[in-house]
């Protein structure tokens, strides 16, 4: 099915490992949360691997170097490799090294991540706007950033230094919930200077273009929890998208997904990625998954039978979309979410 007029979730008859060459994964709140491993995503990690697909660790926090990140996963139960992780600093490093002459200076707001990814395209990372940066980028420093970086960006950006973010996530899952992202960073610089800043990372194609680049993968499955990051990047690429309800994205999010943020398949964690996808059929009212029926009746959303609570929410999710066409669907969903325990 076409990206542009996805009105319900895709069917695989074989495993998703085995349709796919390569899972694009991306880490907080799919493959763990505060840093601990989400329920079931080591071992299914571990199946999909042994299946023949490769794994692929995709993520738009900065705050860590790829040799970081590759051993943390590796420190779960999943042996990795510095190679299989791209982040959003690679990405925006190559595109500031597109823009500025080889060994330029840049002014860093955030994490080791930036600096590593920087020194890897030749450029060289700076602290203060007094040190005559040719650039000025932003990326997740983590909790503890101190809030003079931002005065720093601000002095440089004032001057006409141009300014990249690695990315605008809002918000990032941890152990205690949803905390401030390099998204909320960037808006106080942004309100602070007036300026915009060039973001390289999900759901813009400069992300996009750097994992292919480093992964080379023909047949990718975008795995993520972000509407807006996660699917959104893989509709901009034009590839196939699995989301899991283990990170920010709930059952009342996806329904109300615009065209752009309806991911190809839906489940609830990243066993997933083992099995087939059920089909969404029509039915002689709406849609029907599994042992699901859904419709509209009344000006909500209704589900009728039972079974697999994700068979609902797949038939949900068709009943919604195809209302809703190229908009978003605005019907109370609340009594048949509740049915599904979601």
């Amino acid at each position: 099915m076409s990206q542009l007029s996805r009105t319900r979730p895709g069917a695989s008859a074989t495993p998703l490992s085995e349709a796919y060459d390569t899972a694009l994964l991306d880490l907080d709140g799919v493959v763990y949360a505060g840093g601990e491993a989400i329920a079931y995503a080591v071992d299914s990690l571990l199946a999909a691997r042994k299946a023949g697909m490769r794994l692929a660790y995709v993520t738009n926090n900065a705050l860590r170097p790829p040799e970081a990140v590759a051993a943390h996963i590796t420190d779960l139960g999943v042996r990795t490799a510095a190679a299989d992780v791209i982040n959003s600093a690679q990405a925006v490093a190559r595109l500031i090294s597109e823009e500025v002459p080889a060994g330029s200076r840049v002014l860093v707001i955030g994490g080791e991540g930036l600096r590593v990814a920087l020194r890897e395209r030749g450029l060289e990372p700076v602290e203060s706007a007094e040190d005559d940066p040719a650039a000025v980028v932003q990326g997740y420093g983590g909790p503890e950033l101190p809030w003079g970086r931002f005065a720093e960006a601000c002095y440089a950006i004032a001057r006409g230094v141009p300014w990249f973010a690695s990315n605008t996530d809002l918000t990032i899952p941890g152990a205690r919930g949803i905390a401030p992202g390099n998204g909320a960073a960037v808006e106080v610089v942004r309100i602070a200077t007036g300026a915009e800043p060039r973001v390289a990372g999900k759901p813009l194609p400069p992300m996009h273009r750097e994992t292919i680049l480093r992964t080379g993968a023909r047949r990718p499955l975008v795995v993520g929890d972000r509407l807006d990051t996660d699917i959104e990047g893989a509709f901009n690429g034009d590839v196939d998208s699995l989301l899991v309800l283990t990170g920010v994205t709930d059952a009342a999010l996806l329904l109300a997904a615009p065209p752009e943020h309806r991911p190809t398949y839906v489940d609830a964690d990243l066993r997933g990625m083992l099995t087939g996808q059920p089909e969404v059929v029509a039915a002689e009212v709406g849609f029907r998954c599994g042992g699901w029926t859904s419709a509209v009746r009344g000006g909500e959303l209704v589900l009728d039978g039972g079974g697999e609570p994700m068979d609902g929410l797949r038939a949900l999710c068709a009943a919604a979309w195809t209302e809703a066409g190229d908009g978003v669907c605005a019907l109370d969903a609340a009594g048949a979410l509740s049915r599904l325990g979601l």
